[in-house]
Formats: structure tokens, sequence, C-alpha cells
């Protein structure tokens, strides 16, 4: 019996043990969930715009004007941090364009407050038609002093936000149908693509709609939404009151969430070079984004960031050549059959455009293209109006399941159609300041981005 209950606690001694070691593996276990989650540092900062009613609105063929202002124009950054690699910022600014210059210079101020490498640092244009100018275009001239508010902005909302870097966790969700927009080059009867002016002999759509929209949530460890980021396809387009400044649909339902939230929250244009919303009003397409951003943030499931990481690249691209009078003739005809009221007018702007572009033709130009990862969510920046169904080749040919489009990210280079929407013809195909590279430009883009994406992936 002696031997037997020595036998006994020994047994009792080795399970105690065994049930300690148990407890410390939990307890490291649990130490570094912890860490992981401690590992990702989030911080979101917003900045306004200042402007007034004297400065042009760049969003149509002339110098538009503003009377008022609704919601904000603003600055949104987002700032990720991970142990063991660099700081990451997502900038996503109210106006038609950001250019090269413009972003050269905000880089260089944030790489020096905030310790953000240029290459690391993606600055958007939501695109919205309804905010002063950044840049020459069609018949308007920029603002030199919105230009300056709005790079100020950027660096005040990147430093804010790094400012305030707290412990997050992602949630991610992607919504596959949100039909807030369509494919906007119809093909007419008279084998002509639409751009303004009736069209009741509209025939079919001559590309895609992408209709995804991704959600990104940022929560706290105490679960305090921290900040939401989303992506769509629809070129930024509608005020809820008319000709006033304004964020357009995309910025209102961002800011509206906002107060609902107490958070901030982030639009990034997706590729919409060929998408427009042609069929809501511009409250049914508040309505439906609030409604499909809410959903992603109700819906999100955490997702692990275990690796933050950028590539910025040079491009090199060519500025077409072009026949005079065969461009003319493709406005002119087009202008007067669909809107002869302004034919004359918006031919002479075309034509002054192609003047300032005679002596550019077959140069080589310069911009950027950037691929960022937050883990295993791609953000891919383009620096131009880049068609949909280029955006959705990415999408197609990457080695990563979630990755999404921002365009028009860094620069501006005006748009880029594929090789069958040049042959289709069309606006976005017309010589001019909106649209002067080279046929091939997108194809090539796409390569390089994949080129870009694969080396991450590696």
């Amino acid at each position: 019996m002696i031997g037997r209950r020595l036998i006994d606690r020994r047994l009792a001694a080795v399970l105690l043990a065994g049930m300690a070691f148990g407890e410390s593996i939990a307890a490291a276990q649990s130490d570094a969930t912890s860490l992981k989650t401690d590992m990702l540092r989030v911080g979101v900062a917003t900045a306004s715009f200042q402007a007034d009613d004297s400065m042009q609105i760049a969003g149509g063929m002339g110098p538009g004007r503003a009377v008022g202002q609704e919601g904000d124009l603003r600055a949104v950054a987002f700032v990720l941090e991970r142990l063991g690699s660099e700081r990451l910022a997502i900038v996503a600014c109210d106006v038609l364009f950001v250019t090269r210059e413009m972003i050269d210079k905000v880089a260089e101020q944030i790489q020096q407050s905030c310790g953000i490498s240029p290459s690391h640092l993606l600055v958007n244009a939501t695109h919205t038609h309804h905010a002063p100018s950044t840049v020459r275009i069609h018949g308007c001239e920029p603002e030199p002093e919105f230009v300056r508010s709005v790079e100020e902005g950027i660096v005040s909302a990147v430093e804010e936000a790094t400012r305030r870097l707290t412990a997050c966790r992602l949630q991610f969700a992607l919504n596959e149908d949100v039909n807030v927009g369509k494919n906007s080059r119809m093909r007419l009867k008279d084998n002509t693509i639409y751009w303004i002016g009736p069209s009741p002999d509209a025939l079919e759509p001559t590309g895609p709609f992408d209709s995804q929209m991704p959600v990104l949530s940022f929560r706290s460890a105490d679960e305090r939404l921290v900040g939401v980021l989303y992506n769509h396809s629809t070129h930024t387009i509608g005020t809820l009151s008319p000709k006033v400044r304004s964020p357009s649909f995309y910025g209102l339902a961002a800011q509206q969430l906002e107060q609902q939230w107490n958070a901030p929250v982030c639009f990034l244009e997706g590729a919409s070079g060929s998408t427009h919303n042609l069929t809501h009003e511009t409250t049914d397409a508040l309505t439906v984004v609030k409604q499909a951003v809410s959903a992603g943030v109700e819906k999100g499931q955490p997702m692990a960031v275990n690796r933050l990481a950028a590539i910025k690249r040079p491009f090199r691209f060519k500025v077409r050549t072009f026949d005079e009078a065969m461009e003319d003739e493709k406005v002119s005809s087009y202008c007067q059959r669909r809107v002869p009221a302004v034919a004359e007018a918006y031919a002479n702007i075309f034509r002054q455009m192609r003047l300032e572009l005679q002596a550019e033709q077959g140069k080589e130009r310069q911009t950027l293209l950037q691929a960022m990862l937050i883990d295993e969510v791609a953000i891919v920046g383009v620096p131009a109006e880049f068609f949909t169904g280029l955006g959705m080749e990415i999408k197609k040919r990457s080695p990563y399941q979630r990755t999404y489009i921002a365009e028009l990210a860094n620069d501006w280079i005006g748009y880029l159609p594929d090789r069958e929407a040049h042959r289709l013809g069309g606006y976005q195909t017309w010589m001019g300041l909106h649209s002067y590279a080279e046929i091939g430009t997108g194809e090539r883009v796409v390569d390089q981005m994949i080129d870009m994406l694969n080396e991450l992936a590696k």
C-alpha cells in the first residue's frame, strides 16, 4: 500500500507539472496573440482644404463656378505601422486630380516629419468634379491657392495620423454587387461612342462594370472603430444641391458615416475611366453607398496583418502622334450631332489643347506606378483615369486574390483606355490634355503592375 501511495503521489506530481506546463503554454500563446495585435498600429486623420466661390471648378469643359459648399473638401490619411516593417500612408483627396509635382513636394515633407518613405506613400484623388481646379485641363487653369491648401492638407493629415497611431486589428469584407454606376461608353446607332447629349439610340455598353466594393475597418483593442476605408469604381459626379462645391456622393457618404461612427471614413476611387452613374439620383447613390459601407463594417471578418510592404516604380510612356484634321473632325462631328448649341465652343477647347500638345508628339514622359500590401490585400496605384476593363485585368492576373485599384494616384497622365477603346473611339480617346498617351500604354501599365505584384509575392 505504501508503494502504491508513493506511485500515486508521483503520478499526481507529474500531472500537476503537466497542467502547469500547459497553462504556461496557453499563457505564452495568449501573450503571442496579444503581441500580434499590438504589432499593427493605425492612425487616421483628416484635414480640410480652403476654397471659395472665386475659384474655378474643373469638372466640366469650361471654368465652372460654384456658390457655396456641401460637405468638406479634404484629405483623409491612414498611417499603418507594424514592428519590423516600414510605415505605410494612404491618403485620399477630394480633388479632380493630383499631380506629380504636388506629390513629390509633400512626400519630401512627410519623409522628414513622419519617417515615411516616398515609396510607401500613396495619394489618391477621389476625382470629384465639384472642387476647384488643381491642373490645366479643358478650359480650366489651376487655382494656386487651392493647390497650396491641398498640399498643406495632405501633410497635415499624415502628420496627425502618425501622432494618433494605436494598436488595431483589421476586419475585411467584400461587397460583390454594388451597382452605383455602369459602363458609360455606349455604342450608338451612328457607330459612335456616347459621351454627352441625348442618347435614345444607345445600343449596348462597350466594356465591363466592376461592382466590387472592399471595406477595410480598423478597431482598437477595446473594439472602438478607429477608421474605415472603402473602394469603388464609378466617376465621382453628382451633388445634392445645384452648383456647389462638393466631395460628391462617395465623399458625402463617407462624411455622414463618420458622424455616425465618430471615426474617419476614407474613399479610394477605383478604375472608373469608363464608368459613370447613369441610373441613380445623387440622393439614391448616397444611400446605396452608405448602406454598402455599413454592411461591410458589420460583416467584416478579422484578418491578420503580418506584413506591410510597398513598391513605387518609374514608368515611361510617349505622347501619341496625331493628325490634326482627323482629330478635329472627331470632336466637331460628335458635338454637332449631340450638343449643337455648344459644338463650336467645345471644338475650340479641343483645338487649343491639341495646339499645346503639337510639339510634344512622340516625346517620352515619366510617371509612377505603385503596389502596396496590407498583408494579403493589394492596393494598386495608377496615375490615370484607368479604364475599368484594365483594372479588372490586373485583379484577374494578380497573385493576390484581394487586389483593388486606386486610380489617379501620385500623378495624373489623363485617360488610359485599352486598345479596343481606341479602336472604337469616343471622348476618352480624343487627343487632348485629358488623353494623350500613346495607344497601348494602358496594357503596358497592366503588365508592369503584375510584375510588381509578383515581386511583392516573392
